[in-house]
């Protein structure tokens, strides 16, 4: 309504358009008034015109007691409408003018700015483009009061889509934008000539991308939160990069080319919307996809208001800023090197391999970066080889779930489990009696065990419409782009709260036999660290081809970025990963892990033993959770299960006295010189760090807590915290509620290549700060037939003891032992 942009405080006299123009004073306080009306303008109207019983006037054409055609209407508050009407509304060309000094020209429609019009903000900000319903809505240019620029996409007065913003000091960003905030690819260029191609979210850089600098070195790697964080490659100038990373070419350069750049700018911007806009109309997505990386980010830095502009911090600090460490050297200009950063701090750095360098030449190079920056995983779109197998998914969850939900929640009975126990549909294109119509393939739909699965579903208090949200709401799911060893495909939803996994026939008669057993043991026990089932079905597309999927909650999904993975299983042969297939995206395996790690003593006696006292100080809330690790293993021995393994993955915490060298190993990448070269830090540090990079607080004190996704049970106690409920705090990065195998903190120490051996002087380790997540998966693999022989034929070359195929009960303790390695008790 256009009343709440101009802020009148009384409406016409007509009740209709009065409705329509005097409401919405919010809105007022936002978008400040016009040029005070000229005193002999408002004399001609008060002489000439017609005074309205609430004191405003009006002069012009009228149909009926209702203005229509031209004419001009003064407020009491002093705001002037100059332009057409029609049935006491304004629509058409007009100009209204505030009292503060702003003011608005262009079109109108129904009573609201609707079309293409001009405001002027009364701090000197101008906005040219489209409106709607009184909000910036398409295309238009901002100039902020400060000389910050915004040409581009607008919805529902945020820059929204593909813009340009371009920063009063020079600064440039390109790329899209979502409610406000740069989201999405994009490109940043300082004014100094350093580049930034990049994923962001929220404002800062978030994801996989690649930096120039401008004296022509080179870092490809990961962004978390505006910081470089995980594996990267860092290029000195004159390396060979290996692809060609030349800078969008809708950025023109700032070192004083030609008057026409500025045009050549509006000309590419202009026909980068309107590509934007045909892949959006006729579907054209899939031939120009580029998935996007989703996580979680916090800073605002960007208002609906007429005098606001992009936070300055996010442009005015260049990967060459802070240039104080810089200094001449000699250097290898052919050198490249793999690091590491944790928040932003540099924690390892080495030369890369130089047989690597010259295998990775050509095509394959230009492959290898393409791999890099699409990440582990794939959105499905129109055209994916798996896009109708995704909508048939949806449609099936979305009606069995919808379904299931009107039912009163009931406790399970025997005739809930075993393969009777399903809800069979047949969903035609066309749509039927009980399916809706779709855009997909026909095909049937079989769903296991409803009732079973919604109460599990409740038991880790989810709801029914959140489930569907996020697994059936407009986003498309995301494949992983390496199936599973056994040939699995897995899938993840928008939001990755959760885990669609293919299942074999086998798997599938596996699961429904062990559902009761499994439904009783996840019931008694709030903590254990099995694999979360939530539903499991059954597709069969024409002719006969049939694909099982079971969903599963996702134990990584959290705000922090997991650093290492680790599949842990206990036995040795075969478990260890090629040094040159091991990238950031890599579950390493047993022989792997170079970690011990150590956590709070009642936290490790509640995953491996249960000891007297300790059940005596925390029967109440800790008794079904002692030595959960043991619990769960019997239950899977009782089940004949085997080849399951512990799911670990890592956070590392920067350690705090290497934070103040940051800006320096900043500075000199700007240089192309290695931090290796010029700062002198022990990379690999030969004291204890002592520092904390985190605190825990207890769980009643103020404060919001984030929870796990799909979690349950008691909160762990912490010997640390005097034995009471502990939240983790984590500087900079937000507040969380720790649970048994979820935000776990613990002290990370770097021992041998294998945690089996003994580390022969203590005094020379590394350690770190971590936080852990950790679950038990992969429970479908019986000891049948198949496993018995493979342990035979194996067993004659290799260690009985050494191999994954072995008796439930060995496979169980072994399992345990070498756990309880891994997390040793402390000195």
């Amino acid at each position: 309504m256009w009343g709440d942009l101009v802020g009148a405080s009384k409406g016409p006299a007509n009740p209709q358009r009065g409705a329509q123009l005097g409401s919405g004073a919010a809105e007022a306080d936002r978008m400040p008034g016009l040029h005070v009306v000229s005193f002999l303008v408002v004399l001609l109207l008060q002489l000439r015109g017609n005074t309205l019983p609430n004191g405003d006037i009006y002069v012009g054409s009228f149909d009926g007691l209702v203005p229509h055609g031209p004419g001009k209407y003064m407020w009491t508050d002093g705001a002037l409408y100059d332009g057409e009407w029609d049935k006491s509304k304004m629509t058409g060309r007009g100009l209204i003018q505030w009292p503060s000094g702003a003011s608005y020209e262009g079109d109108f429609r129904g009573g609201f700015i609707d079309g293409a019009g001009t405001f002027k903000g009364v701090d000197g900000s101008v906005y040219k483009g489209s409106w709607r319903m009184n909000k910036k809505h398409g295309m238009g240019t901002m100039v902020y009061s400060n000389s910050d620029t915004y040409e581009g996409f607008w919805n529902e007065g945020l820059p929204d889509e593909f813009g340009k913003y371009t920063w009063a000091d020079g600064n440039v960003y390109i790329g899209r934008w979502k409610s406000g905030k740069m989201n999405g690819s994009g490109v940043m260029q300082w004014i100094n000539g350093d580049t930034l191609d990049c994923n962001w979210l929220n404002g800062l850089a978030h994801g996989k991308g690649y930096c120039k600098y401008a004296s022509g070195a080179c870092y490809i790697g990961t962004w978390d939160r505006g910081l470089k964080d995980g594996h990267g490659t860092f290029y000195q100038p004159g390396s060979k990069i290996p692809c060609n990373l030349e800078v969008s070419d809708c950025l023109t350069s700032h070192d004083g080319t030609s008057a026409s750049s500025s045009s050549n700018e509006k000309i590419t911007i202009g026909l980068l919307f309107l590509l934007q806009k045909l892949c959006k109309n006729w579907r054209l997505r899939r031939f120009l996809h580029r998935p996007r990386c989703i996580s979680n980010g916090t800073t605002p830095v960007f208002d609906d208001n007429s005098g606001s502009h992009l936070c300055q911090d996010v442009s005015s600090k260049s990967f060459s800023a802070d240039d104080q460490c810089l200094q001449d050297s000699e250097v290898d200009k052919d050198s490249v090197y793999e690091r590491e950063y944790v928040q932003g701090v540099l924690i390892m750095e080495q030369p890369k391999n130089e047989d690597s360098r010259m295998s990775e030449s050509g095509i394959a190079q230009e492959n290898n970066w393409e791999k890099q920056a699409k990440g582990p995983m794939e959105t499905i779109y129109k055209g994916h080889r798996s896009y109708y197998l995704m909508l048939n998914l949806q449609l099936g969850i979305r009606y069995t779930v919808g379904k299931i939900t009107p039912v009163p929640l009931r406790e399970v009975r025997s005739n809930d489990f075993g393969p009777r126990a399903r809800i069979k549909m047949y969903f035609p294109c066309e749509g039927s009696q009980y399916t809706p119509p779709h855009y997909s393939v026909d095909f049937f739909w079989k769903d296991y065990c409803p009732m079973v699965f919604r109460n599990l579903r409740e038991m880790f208090h989810i709801d029914a419409a959140d489930y569907m949200m996020s697994i059936c709401g407009g986003d498309s799911l995301k494949e992983l782009s390496s199936p599973g060893k056994s040939g699995s495909i897995f899938y993840l939803s928008q939001d990755e709260r959760f885990v669609i996994k293919t299942l074999r026939k086998t798997e599938l008669k596996i699961l429904l036999k062990m559902l009761p057993k499994y439904y009783n043991h996840v019931k008694a026990y709030d903590n254990t660290l099995i694999t979360k089932f939530f539903g499991m079905h059954r597709i069969t597309l024409k002719p006969g081809r049939k694909v099982r999927f079971v969903v599963m909650g996702n134990m990584f999904c959290t705000e922090l970025r997991i650093h290492r993975k680790y599949d842990l299983k206990g036995s040795t042969q075969g478990r260890s990963t090629k040094k040159q297939n091991i990238n950031e995206n890599t579950t390493l395996k047993d022989l792997d892990l170079s970690y011990v790690f150590h956590v709070d003593k009642p936290w490790r006696e509640a995953l491996f033993r249960q000891n007297a006292t300790f059940l005596l100080l925390f029967f109440l809330n800790i008794l079904l959770s002692s030595f959960m690790i043991a619990l769960d293993c019997m239950f899977l021995e009782s089940q004949s299960i085997i080849d399951y393994s512990m799911l670990l993955g890592i956070h590392f915490r920067a350690p705090n006295h290497l934070k103040s060298i940051t800006s320096c190993q900043n500075a000199l990448e700007s240089t192309g010189i290695s931090a290796e070269t010029e700062c002198s830090v022990a990379l690999h540090h030969e004291e204890t760090i002592s520092s904390k990079g985190f605190l825990l607080v207890a769980a009643d004190e103020p404060g919001p807590a984030v929870r796990g996704s799909h979690i349950r049970g008691s909160m762990v106690r912490a010997a640390e915290g005097g034995y009471e409920e502990v939240d983790l705090v984590l500087p900079g990065t937000g507040r969380f509620r720790v649970q048994l195998g979820v935000n776990m903190p613990a002290r990370a120490r770097k021992v041998q290549e294998d945690v089996n051996v003994e580390v022969e002087n203590r005094d020379t380790i590394e350690e770190y700060d971590v936080v852990l997540y950790l679950g038990i998966i992969d429970i479908l693999q019986e000891y049948n037939v198949s496993k018995r022989v493979e342990h035979a034929v194996k067993s004659l070359k290799f260690d009985p003891l050494s191999i994954s195929a072995v008796d439930p009960n060995l496979y169980s303790r072994r399992f345990i032992s070498f756990l309880e390695k891994v997390f040793p008790e402390q000195d």
